[in-house]
């Protein structure tokens, strides 16, 4: 809660919605299909409910705070319907309320989404969807297990546009063994044909665990190369930085100021959040916890009180590390007041080895340094520890 004279940082909700109707072989979030889900009793208005008591607590922790922002991801959103959707809008407006031009975001799946459920969620008071598209490729999509057809994507993304949400995202995944670079300019046509005004773009990591994992141990899929992701990447900053979509983030492009993701924003800019939903984390004032993972066991758990399942009190040099690692991933950069002497002579270094720029106080990667972002935090951190 703000003292008197002070100003909160911006505060988002994100809400996780566990369900899928399949598991994509690439997956490792805390998602559960129906056969996975049977018999434990749990089930979509279990979950509902559930959050909505989570939310009550929330605003017994909190106090009075509008909320900025709200990201409903998952899992599947789209898959509980509009309804849904709208009536957890509506649990948060009850229990925080929302700031004037709050950004309200929901993830959707293309295959579970029509020009009604658009509506819908206009309705409800939704600004903004990101859609998984992945790739416009069939046997890209086949890799990954992706179940919606190359099509589809774009035409949800229209349907979006033409129901009256004013921010559209298209999420892709690169570096797929058996992509190839013409796979993914055929992607990227497909994703400025559709009119979107932000895209996403990860190059794609085999997660321990995972179906796609097994299937590269096997030998039966070669793992995504490092080099070819990098030239993927270039690649889709061309494209779309020619498109008139600039990076902001070394993940994310978008066609305006308007149309970069607030509620990610806040992520990066060491914002307070709270996480509604199974195994979903929070962080108010350095302090983050996270919620137990199963659906059945999280309802079970509000209902008794709390669903944190762990916590931690971060320290400084924690939050110092985090600050580092996130602000420099943006365009907007990282203030080299945050750096000490020998944390300032690494940026000078990485200037002169061309992964940096160093302007106005500020240190931002050039497109070579987020190539190789990680390595440069790393060298920063590891010069000037605090």
């Amino acid at each position: 809660m703000a003292h008197s004279g002070v100003v909160p940082p911006p505060f988002g909700i994100y809400v996780h919605v566990p369900f899928c109707a399949a598991r994509c072989g690439y997956c490792d979030f805390n998602t559960y299909t129906a056969s996975e889900l049977d018999g434990s009793g749990a089930s979509p208005d279990g979950w509902l409910a559930a959050v909505r008591r989570e939310l009550e607590v929330a605003a017994a922790t909190v106090g009075e705070r509008a909320v900025d922002t709200v990201f409903v991801g998952g899992g599947t959103p789209s898959l509980i319907g509009a309804q849904r959707l709208g009536e957890v809008l509506g649990a948060v407006r009850d229990t925080f309320g929302l700031a004037p031009g709050a950004e309200v975001t929901t993830e959707s799946n293309p295959e579970s989404t029509s020009p009604e459920f658009f509506a819908g969620l206009v309705d409800a008071g939704f600004t903004r969807v990101s859609l998984g598209m992945q790739s416009a490729a069939p046997h890209v999509l086949r890799v990954l297990d992706r179940r919606h057809t190359p099509g589809r994507a774009v035409e949800a993304a229209k349907e979006a546009r033409a129901a009256g949400l004013g921010h559209v995202n298209l999420d892709l995944i690169y570096a797929t063994p058996g992509e190839t670079d013409d796979d993914l300019r055929a992607s990227l046509d497909a994703v400025l044909d559709a009119g979107v005004d932000h895209v996403s773009a990860y190059a794609l990591i085999v997660e321990d665990g995972t179906a796609l994992a097994r299937r590269v141990a096997r030998g039966e899929l070669p793992a995504p190369d490092d080099d070819v992701a990098a030239t993927r990447y270039e690649l889709i900053d061309d494209r779309l930085s020619t498109a008139g979509l600039g990076w902001y983030e070394v993940s994310n492009w978008a066609s305006t100021t308007d149309a970069q993701c607030r509620h990610n924003l806040g992520y990066w800019l060491d914002g307070d959040w709270w996480g509604l939903g199974p195994g979903a984390h929070s962080h108010l004032a350095g302090s983050r916890w996270w919620n137990v993972k199963h659906p059945a066991r999280y309802a079970t758990a509000v209902a008794e009180g709390s669903a944190e399942a762990g916590r931690e009190e971060l320290t400084e040099s924690e939050r110092h590390t985090e600050r580092v690692m996130l602000r420099l991933r943006l365009r907007s950069g990282l203030p080299l007041d945050l750096l000490d002497a020998p944390g300032a002579a690494a940026a000078a270094r990485a200037e002169s080895d061309g992964l940096l720029d160093l302007d106005g106080g500020v240190a931002v990667l050039t497109r070579r340094g987020r190539l190789l972002a990680d390595g440069v935090v790393h060298a920063l951190l590891a010069a000037a520890p605090v």
